[in-house]
């Protein structure tokens, strides 16, 4: 058995479980994620020579961002985050041309990125049905993932971003689409939760973001002249690799959610 099968077979009933729990152990899950998968972002802008002495300023901040989080300070979040902002363009401002604006801006998704999208794991579990949802999201992103892979190994003709991900292909990313749809499907007649139109509409478009999300993150490996983001995880990489989709994916059901869009 190979070791990305055994990481799989750990890793997927752990996150389910912890995400079943919920509350304070899903939280201290979120922020080691979290603080791993900054430490990998931050090593791939060193790779690609957009970061100098900024890398301490971002994990400061994001200490202290994650710090006010694991405390249940939510109302706080969202005021820290427009600091961030303040805080990193302010200093590009004063050190230029020091810090260049490429350096800023990769900080300034250092945060928001590995750190603050993370966070929307916990966010979605403590909404109402926010369980249910969560598994609808990782079963989604798993089988979009599945459906790409298999297609795409046995169709795949035109390539969907040659320069980022040769191996993926335009029939690997429509099968991924299939695979989400048919879940959906079954998931709503299961569950009955929101209108059927619906459900499928946001899987539609949760599997496009979710694979939108990989390639982001593979983008940024190109850039870096790395593989992997990390090999924290045997047979999968880093914690980046790992949760790339799940990144772009988790704050569009979240929002779906708060915004009324299901129901």
């Amino acid at each position: 058995m190979s070791k990305r099968i055994v990481s799989a077979l750990i890793g997927a009933p752990l996150l389910l479980f912890v995400t079943w729990l919920g509350g304070f152990y899903l939280a201290l899950l979120v922020v080691m994620l979290a603080l791993l998968g900054l430490r990998e972002f931050l090593l791939l802008g060193q790779k690609a020579n957009l970061l100098n002495s900024s890398k301490y300023t971002v994990g400061l901040f994001s200490l202290v961002w994650l710090t006010v989080f694991l405390t249940g300070q939510t109302g706080w979040l969202l005021p820290l985050a427009l600091t961030w902002f303040i805080v990193i363009f302010g200093q590009y401002a004063l050190s230029y041309p020091r810090m260049g604006f490429t350096e800023a801006a990769f900080s300034f998704l250092a945060f928001i990125y590995p750190v603050a999208l993370f966070t929307y794991l916990y966010h979605l579990r403590e909404l109402p049905q926010g369980l249910i949802w969560c598994f609808f999201t990782f079963f989604l992103v798993w089988l979009t993932d599945t459906g790409a892979f298999f297609i795409g190994n046995a169709l795949g003709r035109r390539k969907l971003a040659p320069k980022v991900s040769p191996n993926k292909s335009v029939e690997g990313a429509v099968g991924g689409v299939i695979a989400a749809l048919l879940f959906s499907f079954v998931f709503w007649v299961i569950t009955k939760e929101g209108s059927l139109p619906v459900v499928l509409l946001l899987a539609l478009v949760t599997s496009l973001v979710a694979q939108i999300g990989d390639l982001f993150e593979s983008a940024l490996k190109r850039m870096a002249g790395v593989k992997d983001s990390g090999n924290l995880i045997p047979g999968h990489g880093g914690i980046l690799d790992r949760f790339d989709s799940f990144l772009f994916a988790l704050p569009l059901v979240y929002f779906a959610l708060v915004l009324g869009l299901i129901g």
